[in-house]
């Protein structure tokens, strides 16, 4: 699966993501790197069939009102730290692969994967 992890969120989480096997880019990887707007990293999703990971509530709004992002993982934890991220995500990303296959749009918070859509 594809991701595209927004600026919000540590470069690491493309790497986690990568790690498990997953092709994944940071907005830092995109030409405008995190002056990317909400609107290229959208498009570069869509036409790269990507999913967005994001902590930025804009992109649920337009993934429910618009359908884009296709994909969106909402990371809703508030502020932690990267190791308590790390943590969080990395043994979660098998089940995130999986709902992927049926769902458009999951949030990541502290108790682990919601199905949103």
């Amino acid at each position: 699966m594809n991701f595209l992890v927004d600026a919000q969120l540590p470069r690491r989480v493309a790497a986690w993501l990568t790690a498990a096997g997953c092709d994944a880019l940071h907005t830092l990887d995109l030409v405008a790197g995190n002056r990317t707007t909400d609107a290229q990293v959208n498009d570069a999703a869509d036409s790269e069939q990507r999913a967005v990971v994001s902590k930025d509530a804009d992109f649920v709004d337009r993934h429910l009102l618009h359908g884009r992002p296709a994909k969106l993982l909402l990371i809703s934890t508030g502020n932690i730290s990267n190791r308590d991220l790390e943590a969080l995500m990395v043994p979660l990303i098998p089940d995130i692969l999986r709902e992927f296959d049926s769902h458009s749009f999951l949030e990541l918070g502290p108790s682990g994967i919601i199905v949103r859509g």
